[in-house]
């Protein structure tokens, strides 16, 4: 076979074709990761939310094969230079601060991740084993070429991570909690198998949104106008208002991914007197329901959780979603029935030394982790 490799830094360079009919080919049956599809990573890119001014400098590596005349994409993988850790969810300030004192460069750094979206997905999307050999292979010479500090790949599923490590990267493994549908007849059935204490304190904090006069509105993607989209932004913009913080997206990304991609969108929208005072949005396909922004313009007791997790999980019960994602971090949603599950990634460090102190740190943080993991298992939610 005769391969082709190049770096892309735009998703055009690919082709939408291309990339969708590669992207099918990880999916196993189930509906592809919509994070990892050309809509919303085009979106994030045309948009300029995740861009070189921003610090997220796409530079995509893709292998076609030319055999016979023609030109097949048999493997590509979302790659940036990064400039600085932010939008990230797997933090490694310590490190740069580490490279800092030391007097040595960490940024820029080379990242394999979807910008400010910290979602399990294939990383190392491929044809077959050995396109996706060729793709590490391809990886590897590049980072060491391009002169760069590291290279991270945040959130391949376990396979892929173990890959990776193969390969010589070290893996590193957090938490993050997920609800599971176990086939519940309504939101009520769901309840009946969750301890009386979170049973009650869930009904509780229902009831205190409905005696505040707030109703809720489902607003599927095709169904979104413009006005939802500007209040949603709205909404997203205050909660990070509120955090001293800048927010990542604009509103030319979420009217993009509202065009582009409307049946993997829901919007719960929370109003009170006829008019909206919060938001949710996840993004979802027919096996995985994804949490994703939430904001408001007033305060209401509970609001967030109805919003952000019990309308959503009523939605998936009704639609047979087999997996809530919550996102990042969050105890507090074992209270409302989500579980530990091990996530991963995948770091490469050009400096002899510091690459040993990140191993010895990284083999004590796992330790950490599996007795977190432990804690958490004896604090299920669900009735025994």
């Amino acid at each position: 076979m005769t391969y082709r490799t190049g770096v892309l830094s735009s998703l055009d360079e690919a082709g939408e074709a291309a990339w969708t009919a590669l992207l099918a080919r990880q999916a196993s049956g189930l509906d592809p990761n919509p994070f990892l599809s050309h809509a919303f990573l085009h979106a994030l890119h045309e948009s300029g939310s995740a861009c070189a001014d921003t610090g997220w400098q796409p530079q995509y590596l893709a292998i076609w094969d030319d055999t016979d005349g023609g030109s097949e994409l048999v493997a590509a993988m979302p790659l940036y230079v990064k400039s600085h850790s932010y939008g990230e969810y797997v933090f490694d300030w310590a490190w740069a601060d580490a490279y800092h004192r030391n007097g040595v460069e960490y940024y820029p750094k080379l990242l394999s991740a979807i910008p400010f979206t910290p979602v399990t997905g294939p990383r190392l999307l491929a044809k077959d084993d050995a396109a996706r050999a060729l793709l590490i292979d391809y990886l590897i010479a590049q980072q060491r070429a391009a002169g760069m500090s590291s290279t991270h790949v945040l959130y391949p599923p376990e396979a892929q991570a173990a890959q990776l490590h193969e390969a010589g990267f070290m893996l590193r493994s957090n938490v993050q909690f997920h609800w599971l549908n176990q086939g519940y007849g309504d939101f009520e059935a769901f309840l009946a198998t969750l301890e009386h204490k979170k049973r009650k304190n869930i009904r509780a904090e229902r009831r205190k949104v409905r005696e505040a006069g707030v109703t809720m509105r489902r607003v599927r993607g095709a169904d979104a106008t413009d006005a939802d989209w500007r209040f949603f932004h709205r909404c997203y913009k205050n909660t990070y208002a509120e955090h001293h913080s800048s927010p990542y997206l604009n509103l030319d990304f979420f009217r993009r991914i509202g065009r582009a991609m409307p049946g993997n969108i829901l919007l719960v929208i929370a109003e009170r007197d006829g008019r909206p005072i919060a938001a949710s949005l996840v993004i979802h396909t027919a096996d995985t329901l994804y949490g994703r922004y939430w904001g408001a313009i007033e305060h209401v007791p509970c609001l967030h959780f109805e919003t952000a997790y019990y309308q959503p999980l009523e939605f998936c019960i009704e639609q047979g979603i087999a997996t809530f994602e919550g996102g990042a971090q969050g105890e507090h949603k074992m209270a409302r029935g989500f579980l530990p599950t091990k996530t991963w990634s995948a770091h490469w460090l050009a400096h002899p030394a510091f690459a040993d102190a990140v191993e010895r740190f990284l083999a004590r943080e796992s330790g950490g982790i599996e007795a977190y993991m432990d804690e958490l298992n004896e604090r299920n939610p669900f009735r025994a």
